[in-house]
Parts: structure tokens; sequence; C-alpha cells
């Protein structure tokens, strides 16, 4: 073909649109990178607007809490101040065991039915999956009080106004634990459904190809492959509970002294934290509040730092 022929082929239009592209690019870069520059330093200001008030909290936790720190404190049941010993608040050792006790029997109700509920809205897109899925979101976003006021009408009240006395209804541990299970299940749902749902569903069909039951296949295969994901979500609504005071106020009690049984009137630390710092009339008591909010902080902190830990070190082995 002569250069003639081919000065007269028509113009190719995708290298025109690549051309007009570029060209326009090339005219925007500027005001592009100076808007890209803009929402960075927005982003920044943003971030130290949001640490401003966290750093504070910490630092006055830190200030005021650490100094109440001691083997006493934390091994004693609280004591009254005297007028000989002003400072005389005892510890917090029945509320870290109320708390404890309350939680791990939430717990032992909640992961089973959460997980399982979980498994049903990963694998289904039926109707009542999409009621559960639904209903879990509205029970996410729920006010926790709302949960305190439901266990009071079911548990502590609930059962005497039909003339029936169950051992260990009232208020006790169990009423506290029945409260933070339901916050806790919808919470472990929603994770399980996504940790779930992010297994390949090859391995899935690799199952059920090789002749395994749809069971089988959950347990063995869906289940340690979302393993990572499951144990974060189980701890992350662990660590939520650890922390909540609303559903605790209605059902709990009170109890000033360590019990493990949860038929039994208990304490726990938001609780008593709740106590001591709004309704004491003791300054030291008031003052100490801030030496229990300090251990639940960092109690609370040490739970979403494992859940981290533990699901980074699972998927690397999977890996």
């Amino acid at each position: 073909m002569t250069v003639e022929a081919i000065q007269e082929l028509p113009p190719d239009p995708i290298l025109e649109r690549r051309e007009l592209v570029q060209r326009t690019a090339a005219q925007t870069l500027g005001r592009r990178t100076l808007m890209s520059k803009f929402m960075v330093a927005l982003c920044g200001l943003a971030l130290i607007a949001a640490l401003i008030p966290l750093v504070a909290v910490i630092i006055s936790l830190l200030q005021k809490g650490l100094t109440w720190w001691s083997v006493n404190f934390f091994t004693q049941v609280p004591a009254i101040p005297s007028i000989t010993d002003p400072n005389n608040v005892g510890g917090v050792a029945n509320a870290i065991v109320g708390s404890a006790v309350i939680v791990a029997v939430a717990s032992l109700f909640a992961i089973p039915i959460g997980v399982i509920a979980g498994i049903l809205l990963a694998d289904s897109d039926s109707r009542f999956a999409n009621i559960m899925r639904a209903v879990a979101e509205i029970m996410t976003g729920l006010p926790s009080i709302l949960l305190g006021i439901f266990a009071y009408e079911m548990i502590v009240v609930g059962f005497d106004n039909y003339g029936i006395h169950l051992p260990g209804m009232g208020f006790s541990g169990l009423a506290g634990s029945f409260a933070l299970a339901v916050l806790m299940v919808p919470i472990i749902m929603k994770a399980a459904e996504t940790a779930l749902r992010g297994v390949p569903g090859t391995i899935k069909e690799a199952g059920l190809a090789l002749g395994a039951r749809k069971s089988v296949v959950a347990r063995k295969v869906i289940i340690p492959g979302a393993l990572p994901g499951l144990l974060t979500a189980v701890l992350l609504s662990f660590a939520r509970a650890v922390g909540e005071t609303a559903p605790l106020l209605w059902v709990i009690g009170a109890s000033d002294v360590v019990t493990w049984n949860p038929k039994n009137e208990m304490a726990a630390m938001p609780l008593q934290i709740f106590q001591w710092a709004l309704n004491s009339p003791y300054p030291s008591q008031r003052d100490a509040a801030w030496g229990l909010a300090l251990f639940l902080v960092v109690a609370v902190l040490i739970i979403n730092l494992a859940a981290r830990l533990i699901a980074a070190r699972l998927q690397k082995e999977r890996r």
C-alpha cells in the first residue's frame, strides 16, 4: 500500500478517543491533584477530631484509675469507707467474677444459636432466611436497655405473674445472662453469615460431589474454612457483652460478695462502676470507679486484640 493510500484511510476512532481522554486528563490534572490533597487533609482533620476525645478519655482513665490498682483492689470485695480510713473502698473481685460468670453463661447459649443461624442464612436465600436476616438487622440496632426491660418482664417478674416459681428466676445472674445472650445472638449471626459466605463455593461443591451430606460438608469443610471469621465474631460479641450496663441494671440485682452461682444475685463491672460513680455518697468510691473503669477498658481491649491476632494467625495457617 502506498503512502498516499495510507494517508487517505479514515482516522482510527479508538486512537482518537484515547487521545481525547489523555488531553482532557492532562488539562484537569492540576485541579484533580489539588482536590485530592484537600480531601486527604480533610480526612486527616476528621481523624484528629475523632482521636482527641478518645485520647482524652484514655489519659483521664490512666491518671485517675491507675492509682487504685493493687492486689487488694482486685482480690477483695467492696467495703464502706470510715472516718478513720476514708479510702477503704475494698475491692472489685465480686464484680470481676460476676461479669465473667454472666458473660460465660450467656456465651454458652448465644454462640451455638448464633453460629447455627449464621449457617442457615449463609446457605439459604429463602423467604424465612430473609425474614431472619431482617430481624437480626433490627435486633443489632436496638438500644440495649430494651433487652434489659424484656429480660426483666420475662425472667424477673414474668413467671411470678403466672404463679410459677422456678429456681434461679427473679433477680439473678441467669437473668443477666439471658439479656446478654439476646444481645449477642444477632451480632454472631451477621458476622457468621459474612464469614461463611466468604468460603469459596467450589469447596462446598467439591464436598458434595464426593457424596458427603450437607451437614458433613458444613461441619468439616465450611466451618473450618470460616473459622477465623467465626472466632472474631464470637470474641467481638463477647467484648460487647462485657461492657454492657443497661441490660444488667434491670435484672441481676446487686451483691457485695463473690459468688459463682448464677442463680444468685450478682455484681458486674459496668454495674459496679455505675453504682460507685453516681450513687455512692463517698468520694473515695466515686474516685475508685475510675480504677474499675480502666480495668474494664483494658479487658475489652485485650479481647478485641486477641480476636484480631487469632483471626490473623488462623488465616496465615490456612495459606
